[in-house]
C-alpha cells in the first residue's frame, strides 16, 4: 500500500450536516435495530477555483467523500469514488489531472451524494457526510477543502421511488434547472453558501486498496423506432449510465427506461426480474439539455418515450468497470473446444463487465459485498488479471468488520447488517488460494492470527465438549436459491434460530481448521490445532456407513447432494466408497442439480480427486453454463437460468468462477489439501 496522504484539507459539508453528530447503525442481526429515515438522497455540490501561472507536473488531487463523489475539472468528468468501506477504515484516491489543467483560472466541482438509506451498497443512514480533498500542483497545495469552497444543493434532483432492497433512488431530473450546470468553468457559483466544517468527522483515511474505474462509452448495436419514441439495444447487460442529449420543448417530459430483457411482444421489461423497476422521467428546458443520473443502473436495453416535438440527438450506454487485462488463457486442451469456449468467454466478459471498486453479487438489486460469493468470484479475478487489490480489500475488510462481531460480518463496508453461518469460514480458505496465487508470506503472516482469533470465535460460542458444531444465532445459507437445496433436512429459515446440528457449517469449520493448519506450516509455526477430532465428531455425526452417503444433519435420516457436496470438496471422509457414490451422484444428476455455493466446492473436489473427465463432463451440464449462453446472454446469472428463481439478476457475478477451472493454472496446487 502507497503511503498515506497527510492531508491539510479538512472534512467539509453543509449547514444541513455540519453539526449532525454521527449515529450508530451496526449491530449484530439478531438484535434489531430500527433507524428513522432523515436527510435522504441530498445531492451536495462543491466549488473552488485557483489560478495557475505555469502547467507545473505532476498535479494530483487527493480525495474522497461520503457516501460519493463524482469530480470534474474544467468541466470535465474526472472520476468518481471511493469504494464502499467503513468510516473507520475509509478510503481516499489519488488521481493525476495533469491534462485537465489550464493556465489561468482552474475551477473544481464535486458533485455528493449522502443516499441516508441502510443498504448493501455504502455505509450510509449514520449521519456522515463530506467531502475532503487536497490539489497539489508539483509541491504546491494550490486547493484544498476548507471554508473557502463554495456549496450548494443540486436542486434538478427528485426521487420518484427507490430500486430493489432500498438499493438506489429513481430520478425525476429537470434540466430547467439553473444548477445543472454547475461543473461547466463559467457558471456563476457566487451565490453559493460557504462551506461548513463538519464538526464531529471521525473517518479514519487510507489510500484505497483497489484501482479506480474505467469507462467506456459504448454506442448502442441497434435503434428500433416506435409510435412513442426510440428503443435502443446495447447488445449485453452492462453497468453504467444512459447518456442522452435531447432538445424539445420546456416542460416537456421524457420517460426514461431500462431493462435486461424485452418482453414477448418485444417491449422492454422495465420491471426487472431482480425487483428494480427503472422507469424514471426528465423534464427538458428547451434548449439542448443532457441527461445527467448519478446513480449506476445495469442494463442492455433503453426506451426514450418522447413528447411530440422532441428530438433525440444522442443516445449512448457508459459502462463502468474495474480496469481488466486479462492475464491468463484458456487451457490448450480446450482451445478447440467450441461449448468450453463459449463458457470462458461468458465467464471472462462478467468479469470484466462486473467488477467495480469491489466485486459485488448482483448488479441491480442489492450491490453487496458478499463475503461468500466473493471468496470465488474474487479468486477468479485475482487468476484472469494476475491483480488483487480487490482480494486484499476482501480479507482487509472482513477482518476489519470484527469491530462490529468477532465472527464478522458478511455484507461489507455497508450500513447493512447481516450474518451467515459459512462465510466468515470460506474466507479462511480463500486466504490460502490468495497465498499461493501470490506467494506474499508477510501478507499471510499478518493476516493468519485474524485468521486465528475468528475460528476461535466460532470455537468458544459454537462447538460444544463433543466437538459438534452448532452455530445457533446465524443463517445458514447452505445453497441458494432454496429450490436448489434438494430437500435439505434442516430448518433454515431467515430469522429463526437453528437448533439442529447440520453438515454445512460444520464442514465449512473443518475445512476452515484444516488451513489454519496449512497456513502454520508455511509460517513455520506448530499447527493450530489437532484436527482429527473434528473430522471424527464430524462422520460420527453424519455418516451412514451402509449408504456411504451423509445425512443432512443428526436429526434426520434424508440425504441431499448438497450436504454431500461439502465432504467430497475437503476430502473429511475416509470410507473410499463415498467418493465414488458421490461422483455416480454428480454423473446422474448433473452440476446443475447444484446451483451459487455448491456447484464451486464440488469442481474443486474433482479437482483435488483428479477426476478432469468428469469435471469437463460438468462444465458442458447443458442446464448450467450452457443454459445461460443458450438464453441469449453475455453475463452470468443468479442461477442457471432466468426462470431459476423469483427474483433473479441477469448480472450475478458468482457463476463467473468457472473461469478457475478453465483458466491454465495449477489448479492443483492451488486446492492442494
Amino acid at each position: 500500500m502507497e503511503q498515506t496522504h497527510a492531508f491539510l484539507g479538512k472534512w467539509i459539508t453543509d449547514g444541513e450536516f455540519a453539526e449532525l453528530l454521527p449515529r450508530n447503525v451496526f449491530h449484530r442481526q439478531k438484535d434489531e435495530l430500527v433507524l428513522p429515515e432523515e436527510h435522504l438522497n441530498a445531492h451536495v455540490l462543491f466549488r473552488g477555483e485557483f489560478t495557475l501561472e505555469n502547467l507545473t507536473r505532476p498535479a494530483a488531487i487527493y480525495i474522497s467523500a461520503d457516501d460519493y463523489y463524482k469530480l470534474y475539472v474544467n468541466g470535465r468528468l474526472v472520476c468518481m469514488g471511493p469504494a464502499l468501506a467503513y468510516h473507520s477504515r475509509y478510503g481516499y484516491n489519488t488521481v493525476d489531472v495533469s491534462n485537465y489543467l489550464q493556465i489561468g483560472k482552474n475551477t473544481v466541482a464535486v458533485h455528493t451524494l449522502y443516499q441516508g438509506l441502510i443498504n448493501r451498497v455504502w455505509q450510509s443512514g449514520d449521519f456522515r457526510h463530506g467531502l475532503i480533498f487536497d490539489l497539489f500542483v508539483g509541491e504546491e497545495c494550490v486547493l484544498k477543502s476548507d471554508g473557502s469552497i463554495l456549496t450548494a444543493r443540486h436542486t434538478a434532483y427528485t426521487p420518484t421511488g427507490r430500486c430493489g432492497y432500498d438499493t438506489q433512488f429513481l430520478e425525476r431530473y429537470d434540466s430547467r434547472e439553473e444548477i445543472c450546470n454547475f461543473a461547466s468553468a463559467d457558471y456563476d457559483c457566487t451565490h453559493w453558501e460557504g462551506a461548513r466544517l463538519a464538526l464531529y468527522a471521525d473517518h479514519t483515511l487510507i489510500p484505497q486498496e483497489t484501482k479506480m474505474l474505467d469507462f467506456e462509452q459504448l454506442e448502442p448495436k441497434f435503434v428500433r423506432r416506435t409510435e412513442r419514441g426510440f428503443v435502443y439495444d446495447f447488445g449485453e447487460i452492462y453497468v453504467g449510465y444512459l447518456l442522452v442529449s435531447a432538445r424539445g420543448k420546456s416542460g416537456d417530459t421524457v420517460t426514461v427506461r431500462c431493462a435486461q430483457e424485452l418482453c414477448e411482444d418485444g417491449s422492454l421489461r422495465y420491471a426487472l426480474r431482480a425487483n428494480c423497476e427503472y422507469s424514471e422521467e426528465w423534464i427538458l428546458s428547451g434548449a439542448k439539455d443532457t441527461l445527467d443520473q448519478f446513480d449506476y443502473k445495469s442494463f442492455r436495453y433503453a426506451e426514450l418515450i418522447i413528447p411530440d416535438g422532441t428530438e433525440i440527438l444522442s443516445c449512448a450506454l457508459l459502462a463502468r468497470h474495474y480496469p481488466f487485462t486479462l492475464c491468463t488463457r484458456l487451457k490448450p486442451k480446450y482451445e478447440n473446444n467450441e461449448k468450453i469456449k463459449k463458457v470462458w468467454r461468458l465467464a471472462v466478459n462478467s468479469q470484466k463487465y462486473g467488477a467495480q471498486e469491489a466485486i459485488l453479487d448482483c448488479m441491480e438489486r442489492e450491490k453487496g459485498f458478499y463475503v461468500g460469493d466473493a471468496c470465488y468470484t474474487v479468486l477468479a479475478h485475482s487468476i484472469l488479471t494476475g491483480e488483487d487489490g480487490i482480494a486484499r480489500k476482501l480479507i482487509n475488510d472482513a477482518f476489519h468488520s470484527t469491530f462490529i462481531t468477532d465472527t464478522t460480518v458478511i455484507c461489507l463496508g455497508c450500513s447493512f447488517m447481516q450474518e451467515i453461518a459459512e462465510y466468515p469460514l470460506m474466507l479462511v480458505q480463500f486466504i490460502i488460494w490468495h497465498y499461493r496465487l501470490f506467494g506474499d508470506r508477510e501478507y499471510l503472516s499478518q493476516v493468519y492470527p485474524k485468521a486465528v482469533k475468528l475460528v476461535e470465535a466460532y470455537r468458544r460460542e459454537y462447538e460444544n465438549a463433543e466437538h459438534l458444531v452448532l452455530v445457533y444465532d446465524k443463517w445458514s445459507v447452505v445453497e441458494w436459491p432454496p429450490n436448489y437445496r434438494d430437500g435439505y433436512d434442516v430448518d433454515l429459515s431467515q430469522g429463526h434460530s437453528c437448533r439442529t446440528v447440520h453438515i454445512s457449517d460444520f464442514a465449512y469449520y473443518v475445512e476452515a481448521v484444516h488451513t489454519l493448519n496449512l497456513m502454520a506450516r508455511i509460517l513455520g509455526l506448530p499447527d493450530y490445532r489437532d484436527e482429527s477430532v473434528l473430522r471424527s465428531a464430524f462422520n460420527s455425526a453424519f455418516y451412514d456407513s451402509e449408504k456411504g452417503m451423509y445425512r443432512d444433519s443428526n436429526e434426520t435420516e434424508h440425504i441431499s447432494i448438497v450436504g454431500n457436496v461439502f465432504p467430497y470438496a475437503f476430502g473429511l471422509c475416509d470410507d473410499a466408497r463415498f467418493y465414488e457414490n458421490m461422483e455416480d451422484l454428480v454423473e446422474k444428476r448433473g452440476i446443475s442439480a447444484l446451483s451459487l455455493f455448491t456447484s464451486f466446492p464440488l469442481l474443486m473436489g474433482l479437482v483435488r480427486r483428479k477426476n478432469y473427465d468428469i469435471l469437463e463432463r460438468q462444465l458442458l451440464d447443458d442446464g448450467a453454463w450452457l443454459r445461460i449462453i443458450s438464453e441469449d446472454s453475455y453475463t452470468t446469472f443468479e442461477g442457471w437460468g432466468r426462470e431459476c428463481k423469483w427474483n433473479t439478476s441477469l448480472f450475478h457475478m458468482t457463476m463467473s468462477d468457472v473461469s478457475v477451472f478453465l483458466a491454465d493454472i495449477d489448479t492443483d496446487a492451488l486446492f492442494e489439501r
